[in-house]
């Protein structure tokens, strides 16, 4: 055997082991992912970013580990919405082979149209300006009673307003953030850490979603914080909390992976009615 060609064979052979294995991949890979990375395709193309949206409008059938909370993020809308189009209530349970409704419900043409004629009948016909009957003064004590209790608690503490009582945001990791949010681009953020470093959910909650069904994310958690947000934790290497699981502020809740991505990191998102927001305005300064 010459050396030339002892070296072309080692070469092939070498090739030939690169990739992933289809029969010992990891839950959030696949076999076409294996095929990709043994024919050189880089993961980027592969992941090809966060989560294509279902589009909304078209009827979507469920399949297994889906659940109505992932559905609607996939979605990019509110959860409740998705539940409104469909009749669902809480605790909104759905089941393998329902189709679901993802369309906005059409107003009737006679509703618009009977909600049109009082418009063009009070510019026909103005109604007379009456003078204003002065106010009882208990009216007015009950109105600056209300002012004093509102006022201070939504500008001492919006969060908790907004979160559950007397808690605030915190923050899921301890690394340094890597990639900022972009409307269009990037609808959360990415912090850097090291495989196994502790992910920590950002405000108490539910678990509503846990799995690798969402494209883009790895093994995902979702946890619902109240009928207004929702946060979502991607590319974790171990899930330690299951769904319908009630977690608390600061709890760890998976380890940091690069699952279904290339590199060691968390993606953290924060959905507010289904739209998501910068997690950087709402999460507290770091010093």
């Amino acid at each position: 055997m010459s050396r030339g060609f002892f070296v072309l064979y080692t070469l092939v052979v070498l090739t030939g082991c690169t990739g992933a294995d289809p029969d010992n991949l990891k839950p959030w890979e696949s076999s076409r992912d294996a095929a990709d990375n043994r024919s050189g395709s880089s993961a980027a193309k592969v992941i090809g970013g966060y989560g294509p949206k279902l589009i909304e409008g078209q009827p979507y059938v469920v399949v297994k580990g889906d659940t109505l909370y992932a559905i609607a993020f996939r979605l990019g809308i509110d959860f409740k919405d998705l539940a409104a189009r469909n009749g669902i209530k809480s605790p909104y349970t759905i089941k393998v082979g329902q189709t679901l409704i993802t369309a906005e419900p059409r107003v009737p043409e006679k509703t618009r149209s009977a909600r049109s004629k009082p418009d063009a009948v009070s510019k026909s016909k103005p109604k007379p300006v009456l003078a204003a009957a002065p106010k009882p003064k208990k009216a007015v004590k009950k109105q600056s009673k209300v002012t004093t209790v509102t006022k201070p608690s939504s500008r001492s503490n919006p969060v908790s307003d907004t979160v559950s009582a007397g808690s605030r945001w915190q923050w899921p990791a301890a690394g340094k953030v890597s990639r900022i949010f972009s409307t269009n681009l990037h609808k959360g953020i990415d912090i850097v850490g090291k495989r196994g470093d502790p992910v920590l959910a950002v405000a108490g909650g539910k678990v509503v979603y846990a799995g690798t069904g969402v494209t883009g994310y790895g093994s995902l958690l979702i946890i619902k914080h109240n009928d207004t947000y929702l946060s979502a934790y991607g590319h974790n290497e171990r899930l330690l909390v299951s769904e319908n699981t009630t977690i608390e502020a600061g709890q760890q809740i998976a380890t940091m992976g690069s699952s279904g991505t290339d590199s060691v990191k968390l993606h953290f998102e924060l959905r507010r009615r289904g739209q998501p927001v910068d997690p950087l305005t709402l999460l507290p300064r770091r010093r």
